[in-house]
C-alpha cells in the first residue's frame, strides 16, 4: 500500500517539474514575440527532376578476357637501369634545352643589332673613279679647236665672201678623268664631318686654252655641329641606347628562362625519385598481400576461416597489382618528361634509357627570414634588372623627346684647297700677233702652275688656292607636332616602367612569402607522415601477429595494408613537396642561377646536332 502511494507521489511531482519547465518565469531571447509564427511551416517540396530515359548501349558488354600486360616501360631498355645525378641533369639542360637555346640565340640577336645601331656613327669610305669624252662642233672662230687645211668660205671685211684654202675652226674634243674619294660619318654627340678628295686631269683642244691637259687637285674638309637639337642626343645616339637596354632585357629574359627550366628540371627530378620510390612502395604492399593470400588460403584450408576470407585477401592482392602498373605508368611519363627537358634531339640515345635518379634528397637550407629573402631576390633576379631597363629605356625616350623640342642651330665649317698644274698649249698665231710685245711672244703663266698631276697635288698641298665658308642655319618650327608626341609618349613610358618595377616588387614579395610557408608546411608534413608511417608499419606488424595467433580477421589485416601503403606514399610525397620547396626557395631568391652554374655564353650551346 505505501509502496503504490510512493509512486504516485513520484508521478505527480513529476508532472509538476515538467509544467514548471514548459512556463518559464520571463521571456527568453528565443522565445517567440508578436512578429514570427507561431509555429514554423513545412518546407515546399521539392519537385522530381524528369529524367531522361536510358537507351540500351552496348548491348551484352563485358570486360574482356585480355592478359595483364608487361611490367615495363615502353620505349626504353628495360636493364640495366641507367642513373643520373641531379647536377648532370641540369648541366643537359643547361646546354640541349631547345627552349633555352631560343632564348640564347634571342640574345645573341640582340646583341648582333647593336652592331646594326652603330652603324649610324660609322665611318663611310667612297671611291669614285670616272671617265668621260666628248666631240662638239665648234661654236665660233675662237671656242673651236685646231682644225684641219682645206677650202673654206671667208667673209672679207668689206666685199661678198669668197672661197679661201686655210685652216678653219675643227671640232672640239674634251677627254676628262676623275677620281674621288672620301671619308665621312657622324659622331655621337651629333657632329658630322667629311673629308674628300678630288683629282682630274681634263684634255680640251680648244685654240683659246693655254693648258692642254690640265691637272686639278682639291681637298675639301666639312664639319656640321648641332648646338641646340641633336646635340648630345639624336636619332642615332637614342636607337643606339635602346638597343644596349634591349640587349640586357633580353639577356636577362634568357637568365629568367634558364631559371624556370631549373627549376623544372629539379621538380621533374624530386617527382621521378618520388615515382620509383612509389613503385617500390607499390611492390612492397603487393608481397605483403601475396603473403597474405598464401597464409589466409592455408588457414581456410583447415577451417579456421570462412572460404571468403581467401578470396578478400586475393582481391587486395589484385587492387596492389594494378596499383604497381599505374606507379609504372607514373614513372614512364615523368622519365619522357624529364627527358623532353635535358634533350632536344629525338634521336638522343638517353631516350631509350630507363632513368634513375642517383642523388640524395635536398639539403635543406639555412632558414631565411621573409626580409632577407625578399632582399636576396632584389640583388639576383633578373626580373629586377629587366625593371631597371625598362625605366632606363622610358628615360632616354624622354631624353630624346626633350631635345627635340628645341629648335635646330647648326654650324657649318667648310674649307676647300685647290691645286692647279697642265701642260702648255702651242699659242695660235692670232693671239701671238694680237700680243705685240718687243720679245715677239705672249708671256706665260706661272711656273708653279705648269707640270702634271704632282705639280697640281703639291699646289693643293701648299694651300695655293684655298677657299673658306662658315655658315649659321637656324631652323624654328613653329609647331613641332612631332616632338610634342614624343614627349608624351616619354611620359606614358615612364608611368608604364614605374607601374611594371611595381609589380615585380609585389609580385616577389608575394612569392617570397609563398615560398617561405610552403618549406615550412613541407618540413612540418614531412615530420607527422614519418610519424604516422612509423605508427603503422607498428600497427600492422601487431595486427599480422594477432591474426596468426587468432584475435583477428583478415579483413583487419587488409585494412591495415592498405593503410601502410598509404602512409608510406604520404611520408612520400612529403619529402618530394620539401625538395620542390627548397627549389622554389632557390627560384624565388635568385639563387638557383647561381648554385647551378648558369652561363649565358654557353646556354643552349648543344642544343642543334
Amino acid at each position: 500500500m505505501r509502496g503504490s502511494r510512493t509512486r504516485a507521489l513520484s508521478a505527480a511531482v513529476a508532472l509538476a517539474a515538467l509544467a514548471a519547465g514548459a512556463l518559464p518565469v520571463r521571456p527568453t531571447s528565443a522565445q517567440a514575440d508578436g512578429g514570427l509564427p507561431a509555429r514554423a511551416s513545412l518546407p515546399t517540396p521539392i519537385p522530381s527532376p524528369s529524367l531522361p530515359p536510358v537507351p540500351s548501349v552496348a548491348p551484352g558488354y563485358h570486360a574482356a578476357a585480355a592478359p595483364p600486360g608487361s611490367p615495363a616501360i615502353v620505349g626504353v631498355t628495360q636493364q640495366p637501369f641507367v642513373g643520373i645525378s641531379l647536377q648532370d641533369a641540369v648541366a643537359m639542360a643547361l646546354l640541349q634545352n631547345p627552349n633555352l637555346a631560343i632564348s640564347a640565340s634571342n640574345a645573341r640577336i640582340a646583341r648582333y643589332r647593336i652592331a646594326e645601331a652603330k652603324s649610324a656613327f660609322d665611318t663611310q669610305l667612297m671611291l669614285e673613279p670616272s671617265s668621260s669624252f666628248s666631240v662638239t662642233p665648234p661654236e665660233n672662230l675662237f671656242f673651236a679647236g685646231p682644225g684641219n687645211p682645206g677650202l673654206y668660205t671667208c667673209q672679207p671685211i668689206v666685199g661678198p665672201p669668197f672661197p679661201c684654202e686655210t685652216a678653219g675652226p675643227g671640232n672640239i674634243i674634251q677627254h676628262q678623268y676623275n677620281f674621288q674619294g672620301s671619308f665621312s660619318g657622324q659622331l655621337v654627340n651629333g657632329t658630322s664631318y667629311s673629308i674628300g678628295i678630288v683629282r682630274t686631269r681634263t684634255y680640251n683642244n680648244t685654240l683659246i686654252n693655254t693648258f692642254n691637259p690640265y691637272y686639278q687637285s682639291s681637298l675639301n674638309l666639312a664639319v656640321t655641329q648641332p648646338l641646340l637639337r641633336n646635340f648630345g642626343m639624336n636619332a642615332g645616339k637614342r636607337a643606339l641606347n635602346l638597343q644596349l637596354l634591349t640587349t640586357d632585357s633580353q639577356e636577362q629574359q634568357a637568365l629568367v628562362d634558364a631559371s624556370s627550366t631549373v627549376a623544372q628540371v629539379e621538380d621533374s627530378y624530386w617527382n621521378l625519385v618520388a615515382a620509383w620510390r612509389n613503385v617500390a612502395i607499390q611492390e612492397e604492399a603487393l608481397k605483403d598481400a601475396a603473403t597474405q593470400e598464401q597464409s589466409v588460403a592455408r588457414i581456410a584450408r583447415r577451417g579456421a576461416v570462412a572460404p571468403v576470407a581467401a578470396v578478400e585477401a586475393q582481391s587486395q592482392v589484385a587492387k596492389f597489382q594494378s596499383d604497381v602498373f599505374a606507379a609504372l605508368e607514373t614513372v614512364s611519363r615523368l622519365q619522357n618528361q624529364l627527358k623532353s627537358l635535358i634533350v632536344s634531339d629525338p634521336d638522343d640515345p638517353i631516350w631509350r634509357a630507363n632513368l634513375v635518379p642517383s642523388s640524395p634528397v635536398q639539403q635543406l637550407p639555412a632558414v631565411q627570414g621573409l626580409s632577407t629573402v625578399v632582399r636576396l631576390a632584389a640583388s639576383y633576379r633578373p626580373e629586377v634588372r629587366q625593371a631597371q631597363d625598362q625605366i632606363r629605356q622610358a628615360d632616354v625616350d624622354r631624353a630624346y623627346a626633350k631635345n627635340q623640342l628645341l629648335p635646330q642651330a647648326d654650324l657649318q665649317v667648310q674649307y676647300q684647297s685647290n691645286g692647279f698644274a697642265g701642260l702648255l698649249a702651242p699659242v695660235p698665231g692670232f693671239e701671238s700677233t694680237g700680243c705685240n710685245l718687243p720679245t715677239g711672244g705672249c708671256p706665260t703663266p706661272p711656273p708653279e702652275t705648269q707640270g702634271k698631276m704632282g705639280t697640281a697635288t703639291a699646289n693643293m698641298w701648299a694651300w695655293r688656292y684655298p677657299a673658306f665658308n662658315v655658315s649659321f642655319n637656324v631652323n624654328i618650327p613653329l609647331e613641332n607636332s612631332f616632338a610634342r608626341g614624343l614627349k608624351q609618349t616619354a611620359e606614358q613610358e615612364e608611368q608604364q616602367a614605374a607601374i611594371e618595377a611595381q609589380g615585380v616588387d609585389q609580385r616577389i614579395g608575394s612569392e617570397a612569402r609563398d615560398a617561405l610557408q610552403s618549406y615550412q608546411s613541407a618540413l612540418s608534413r614531412l615530420y607527422a607522415a614519418s610519424q604516422s608511417r612509423q605508427s603503422a608499419e607498428a600497427v600492422y606488424a601487431s595486427e599480422v601477429r594477432k591474426f596468426h595467433a587468432g584475435t583477428s580477421t583478415t579483413f583487419l589485416v587488409l585494412q591495415r595494408q592498405v593503410q601502410l601503403a598509404a602512409a608510406r606514399g604520404r611520408e612520400l610525397q612529403a619529402q618530394t613537396d620539401l625538395n620542390k620547396a627548397v627549389v622554389e626557395l632557390q627560384r624565388v631568391e635568385g639563387t638557383i642561377l647561381e648554385a647551378n652554374g648558369v652561363n649565358l655564353q654557353t646556354l643552349g650551346s648543344k642544343a642543334l646536332h
